[in-house]
């Protein structure tokens, strides 16, 4: 507890006190003692009701939260997502998985799935004794693990690090935790100790081997302030504030190198690349960490509030991956995403192939964007257009555009409405990329027509162009060792 954060429960108390006191200089000293105020006091921040409650969390931000639980101190934990004991997903994410590797591979890329553990994993001892009780830990664990096997068996590299759960650090290093007291982050001492056991898997790496090496060092840089979003939210229900909580923060730099200028010195453009989430980004020194350890230069496109696919995407679609992809992808994501959202993978698998660039086109459209629905393709000719063969490629001409809206219509009536939301913090390209749909029985229909909802009035007039080709047809691990070995 805060010594200073204290809340005086009773106002009239305190004016009660002083009037007490001043009638008390003309009293006896007994009287006065008897007519002395008392204060009771508890912790600032201990949750309200409300908190309690998964009904409050109302918008799709806050629902990440559902339901806050007070552990020790300024401990929070969400139980939806801290102390979850399932780790799993669909049959269908984890087909799209399988075909994710197998496509990447085709490439001649190695992916490495960083999978992060939860807080209540790591950082179960924070828990109240009662809260510790009803979280079945082992049960946890058993399915975190089983989750990183089942990433193995699709032939992802797949780091084990189920050794940082159940953390216990000594009580002189309490600022050294894996993760913050109050958000969802880790910490930069978390993402250390993440990047050894990383970078000792990537090591193991056959592509590894011949990657040009490079000694890193890291320092000390300053400190940062985190007001935890474990916290704004509780503010959000309950109206509490919590003390800042600072935090070492690290730079790594070349040795010897530091200030000459030179990105990456005589080792050429970097063979490894790191995307991921927030947890990926600058402030937590995970790629500098990892640049350590490994001993190796790092591309690293992560970039705050980009989710499990944004910082994804946007490498895909980029110049540097399509004309020299890396010979290993560092995958880093949390166990809060969804692994089975189908859209995702339409973008992937759709950019991975650079979508319709250098392809021929089987039908094209222009238009000048204006308010509603703007007819962008049709089909008139009636060509062989299904779905499981074709993919879509939408460019707008303001590259600052991060939402399409789209309706799909088919020959036989039925339509697909899709909508693709970039990050806000992601730079925009304004291509939408993406597979025609497969799932379920989508994937015999055939293509009608394309319509692209436009802007709002008064930003009409931006042009839009769109093609559709043929998708690639990525082999599976085993087709191509067969290929590889004729």
């Amino acid at each position: 507890m805060h010594p200073h954060l204290i809340k005086i429960l009773s106002l009239s108390a305190l004016t009660a006190g002083i009037l007490a006191a001043s009638a008390g200089a003309r009293a006896d000293d007994a009287a006065a003692e008897a007519k002395a105020p008392t204060f009771s006091a508890e912790p600032c921040c201990n949750l309200c009701p409300a908190a309690h409650d998964a009904k409050n969390y109302v918008t799709r931000y806050q629902q990440n939260f559902t339901t806050l639980v007070q552990a020790q101190g300024d401990w929070l934990f969400r139980t939806q997502e801290d102390l979850r004991t399932e780790f799993n997903t669909t049959p269908e994410g984890f087909r799209r998985m399988k075909q994710l590797h197998d496509a990447f591979q085709s490439k001649g890329v190695e992916l490495v799935v960083v999978y992060q553990p939860t807080r209540g994993l790591v950082n179960r001892n924070k828990l109240n004794p009662e809260q510790k009780a009803r979280f079945d830990y082992d049960k946890a664990l058993k399915s975190y693990q089983g989750m990183l096997g089942r990433f193995a068996q699709m032939g992802y590299v797949v780091p084990d690090l189920s050794p940082l759960t159940n953390e216990q650090l000594p009580d002189t290093l309490p600022a050294h935790d894996f993760y913050f007291r109050g958000d969802q982050h880790w910490t930069p001492y978390g993402a250390q100790r993440t990047a050894k056991i990383v970078a000792e898997k990537v090591k193991q790496m056959p592509a590894f081997a011949d990657i040009p090496k490079r000694e890193f060092e890291t320092h000390k840089s300053g400190r940062m302030g985190k007001t935890g979003t474990l916290h704004n939210m509780a503010g959000q229900l309950c109206g509490t504030s919590y003390a800042v909580q600072y935090m070492d923060q690290f730079t790594t730099e070349p040795k010897g190198e530091a200030g000459d200028g030179d990105l990456f010195g005589d080792s050429g453009n970097p063979e490894i690349t790191l995307v991921g989430t927030s947890h990926s980004g600058k402030n937590y020194n995970f790629s500098g960490f990892l640049q350590q350890e490994l001993g190796a230069d790092i591309l690293n496109v992560a970039f705050p509030g980009g989710g499990l696919e944004g910082s994804m995407l946007q490498y895909l679609g980029s110049e540097e991956f399509q004309n020299k992809p890396p010979k290993i992808l560092i995958w880093e994501f949390s166990p809060l995403y969804r692994l089975d959202q189908e859209t995702i993978y339409r973008q992937m698998m759709a950019l991975l192939d650079n979508g319709c660039e250098g392809k021929d086109a089987q039908l094209s459209g222009s238009t000048t964007l204006k308010p509603g629905k703007n007819e962008l393709m049709v089909n008139s000719k009636n060509m062989d257009l299904r779905n499981s063969s074709h993919q879509v490629d939408i460019r707008f001409a303001d590259t600052s555009v991060k939402t399409l809206q789209a309706t799909l219509w088919y020959m036989n009536g039925r339509h697909e409405d899709i909508k693709i939301e970039k990050p806000e913090t992601s730079d925009t390209d304004g291509r939408f990329a993406f597979e025609l749909r497969t799932d379920e029985d989508w994937a015999s229909q055939n293509l009608l027509a394309v319509e692209v909802q436009g802007p709002e009035a008064g930003t009409a007039g931006q042009k839009v162009e769109a093609k559709i080709c043929k998708r690639n047809v990525f082999p599976s691990a085993g087709q191509r060792t067969a290929q590889i070995g004729q």
